[in-house]
């Protein structure tokens, strides 16, 4: 039968604990449902299935930590992979044959998203992107006639029976992401949640609870007794400090490996994004401030359709091998507010036009500084940009994430002297650099590569 597996979420994790289960035993997933939520050393991630099937069994409990690969639930009626599509053949079975589900509808991993925080159903959407694909102002449109509903008033539940575990002293409350939209729909206050599920995880049900209390239920009496700071078995929640401490140090592991491992070359070169900024600066007059697109956009956008031309800095060398990818799976490096870094994929980059792609971005960083990511961001990214120019930094030579290829490095816009044509005047350029594995390309492989970058920006209007 086929397992679902605890997946890898990056080169730096060895292993995860599962927070919570979405599904239960007899419920039907299709691809790219939400089934689990898994901690690691960087956040806590949604983890999503690839085939469509029912589950059969769970085989560990929330609060378990258990190392990749490890089997978490199995599911019959398709192969489920560890964060990759399955290349099995269906599983026979002796249930009846289910009927073959309805096809999903086409939307960018931003829609997806903004479907899910704004409860709507993606089937009742029309697309506008590319090919019919639906984007986050579609899924936006589509909710507003919602707008007025008032909220179906939340279940009563039971009192708990069992301790309850207080966030972490002098950080945010631990909460699954799932939790955190229920709670904002809800208008319960996240800051003042305690939680029951592992390590003090604030799960959904705590937050049903705490909105049915703040709807009649009396409150605590003055002066009660505090919550003890463990949980039942003995768990203690894990403080913020902890969290960012394992995540420097899940980063340090995974550079060093890569700087051990990765024979990387560097290469760099200056931008004239003069043209590219006034187009943009032209645009964005005729966009709401909501709407308009940053400058660092612009140049994510010129670092995927340069790889359509360069293919050779686009996939993971794996097995002694370089292996392309038809997608470009944009992995962005977000800095974290209390500090740290994590580096989520903008999935299909390359379906993405500039409006959605800017769309994409503010949608990940959010997710990202909330710790609101799913497994697919984390584990499928093929080449990593980083952009420091909003901190004064006019040159980045970054280090490779393995298993990928390569890393773009975006430097701050700066006016520089500049010679054109026999004259000399003043331009706005940028410095790009490129971190690549010398297995699997070489210098004047890269040097194409910049070379594309810096052509496309100079036809801003095919961006």
């Amino acid at each position: 039968m086929p397992e679902f597996r605890m997946p890898s979420l990056g080169a730096d994790m060895d292993a995860g604990k599962l927070l919570e289960w979405y599904v239960k035993p007899g419920d039907a997933v299709h691809r790219g449902d939400i089934v689990a939520l898994v901690d690691t050393d960087k956040a806590a991630i949604e983890v999503e299935v690839f085939e469509d099937g029912v589950v059969d069994e769970l085989l560990i409990e929330p609060g378990q930590e258990v190392p990749v690969g490890t089997t978490l639930a199995r599911i019959r009626g398709g192969e489920m992979g560890a964060g990759t599509p399955a290349t099995a053949a269906q599983v026979p079975s002796a249930e009846p044959a289910l009927e073959p589900a309805p096809e999903a509808p086409r939307a960018t991993p931003a829609a997806r998203a903004k479907a899910r925080e704004l409860d709507v159903a993606l089937s009742e959407v029309r697309g506008t992107g590319k090919h019919g694909v639906i984007v986050p102002h579609d899924v936006v449109a589509a909710s507003k006639p919602r707008a007025r509903e008032e909220p179906e008033a939340p279940p009563a539940r039971p009192a708990a029976t069992e301790p309850r575990v207080p966030a972490p002293s002098g950080g945010r409350p631990r909460i699954s992401p799932r939790a955190r939209r229920l709670a904002e729909e809800l208008g319960v206050d996240v800051a003042s949640l305690t939680g029951t599920g592992p390590s003090g995880t604030v799960t959904g049900d705590d937050v049903r609870h705490a909105a049915s209390e703040a709807a009649g239920a009396p409150a605590s009496a003055p002066g009660a007794a505090p919550a003890p700071a463990t949980a039942p078995d003995g768990r203690r929640a894990k403080p913020s400090d902890e969290r960012y401490a394992a995540m420097r140090r899940a980063i340090a592991a995974a550079m060093a490996r890569s700087k051990r491992d990765i024979p990387h070359y560097y290469l760099g070169h200056h931008l004239d994004v003069t043209t590219a900024l006034r187009w943009l600066e032209a645009t964005n007059l005729e966009r709401s401030i909501a709407e308009r697109i940053l400058p660092s956009a612009l140049l994510l956008r010129a670092a995927v359709l340069a790889i359509r031309e360069v293919p050779e800095m686009n996939g993971f060398y794996r097995d002694g091998a370089f292996e392309p990818s038809e997608a470009v799976h944009l992995g962005v490096g977000i800095s974290l507010r209390k500090g740290g870094l994590i580096a989520p994929a903008i999935l299909n980059a390359q379906d993405q036009e500039l409006p959605t792609l800017m769309s994409s971005i503010k949608d990940l960083v959010a997710r990202t500084r909330t710790l609101q990511l799913r497994s697919s961001e984390m584990s499928e990214a093929t080449i990593t940009v980083t952009a420091l120019g909003a901190q004064g930094v006019e040159t980045v030579y970054g280090v490779i994430y393995p298993p990928q290829v390569a890393l773009v490095g975006f430097g701050t816009v700066q006016e520089r002297p500049w010679a054109q044509g026999g004259l000399l005047g003043v331009r706005r350029v940028a410095h790009a650099s490129l971190s690549a594995d010398h297995r699997a390309s070489d210098g004047h492989t890269g040097a194409r590569y910049l070379a594309a970058i810096e052509r496309i920006l100079q036809q801003p209007e095919e961006l």
